[in-house]
């Protein structure tokens, strides 16, 4: 699962996505409010933790605007204003969950995971590029009818290539990615991981489906 946690206190948007990654979730981080429609548009999160209170635009408008667009992706609102007034008004804004500060971790990371599993209808919880398929709710990996035993990272790793299926996927996005870096290891890590996980998705009697693409990066696509 990939959530966006959007928070100008940068201690506190760090406290956030260490809590997140420990349960396991993917998370990227921005503390701009103007930044968030564009991310939320162009990248399939699971869930949005947003502040209210951002440089830019702030929560409540990024809420609306969000479901004029026709994006469902749920949101938990975080303000330091608890008044009853001012929860009302985020939920009628379009908001999913609203959680009050200051806050536990334990309560946060609660609420993502409810906010996740009532996307259980969604029709893009199962990825599929040719025969392969992956449900990112049982996180169960398929080539045709064979099973896929995959690591953890392996996972997030082919989840990542699958929503980004037909677009080349550089090594340092994948980095960014997979493993929450925002910057390059200096090591051949991905590619360590490509070829596991190719070994895994791509046996001898199939179409290959993950592809090199030489001085980019890595394509999972049928082949042409």
């Amino acid at each position: 699962m990939r959530v966006l946690v959007v928070e100008d206190r940068r201690e506190t948007a760090a406290f956030i996505r260490k809590a997140l990654q420990a349960e396991g979730f993917a998370v990227d981080v921005l503390n701009d409010g103007d930044l968030v429609l564009a991310a939320v548009e162009h990248t399939p999160f699971d869930a949005v933790v947003l502040d209210v209170m951002l440089p830019g635009r702030d929560g409540l408008s990024i809420v609306r605007q969000m479901r004029e667009r026709k994006l469902a992706t749920p949101v938990l609102l975080l303000t330091a204003r608890g008044a009853l007034s001012e929860r009302v008004e985020g939920l009628n804004a379009g908001a999913d969950d609203y959680l009050p500060k200051p806050f536990a971790l334990e309560e946060l990371i609660a609420r993502v995971h409810a906010l996740c599993r009532r996307q259980t209808g969604s029709p893009a919880v199962v990825l599929k590029v040719a025969d392969l398929s992956l449900n990112t709710l049982t996180r169960e990996a398929r080539r045709g009818e064979t099973p896929l035993e995959l690591a953890p990272r392996e996972y997030l790793l082919l989840e990542y290539l699958m929503r980004s299926a037909g677009r080349v996927c550089s090594r340092m996005a994948i980095v960014e990615k997979v493993w929450d870096y925002d910057f390059d290891p200096g090591t051949n890590l991905v590619d360590v991981y490509i070829k596991r996980l190719r070994k895994k998705i791509d046996p001898e009697d199939r179409p290959k489906l993950l592809h090199t693409v030489r001085g980019s990066g890595y394509v999972l696509k049928e082949s042409a």
